[in-house]
């Protein structure tokens, strides 16, 4: 006799979480704009100052656009990131949360809309909530 298996909590498909997000770079992308070798945004890949999910029908590995401004890396978002895997979430539902958006905000639009606009230690505070 088999058991029914649990449901599973809310976790975006892919598809999903490439909508939510909308714009991606894949590595050669991120590579491209920022001056970088593969291996150098392969490496922010690792080093968690920026986050990817495998996106499209070949799942390639592609980074959120807001996760990088004309320099490089956002630097606000790597506390955050940690904060987020530190509740629990794993890289695509820190990446769904960052990009849900939330009415309760300082400002239009998602987590990532209001850090972008200054808000980091309000979003910081909002992912330490969630862990609790």
């Amino acid at each position: 006799m088999s058991e029914t298996p649990e449901p599973q909590p809310d976790v975006p498909t892919t598809h999903d979480l490439e909508s939510l997000v909308g714009e991606w770079l894949t590595v050669p992308d991120a590579a491209e704009r920022l001056g970088l070798q593969l291996s150098q945004v392969r490496q922010l890949i690792a080093d968690r100052e920026v986050l990817a999910a495998r996106i499209g029908a070949r799942r390639v590995v592609a980074i959120p656009a807001k996760f990088f401004d004309e320099t490089g890396p956002r630097p606000e978002l790597r506390g955050t990131f940690t904060v987020l895997a530190d509740g629990g979430m794993n890289d695509d539902e820190i990446i769904e949360w960052l990009h849900t958006p939330d009415e309760t905000l300082p400002v239009e639009g998602a987590p990532i809309d209001a850090m972008l606009a200054g808000h980091k230690t309000e979003i910081r505070r909002r992912a330490q909530e969630l862990a609790f």
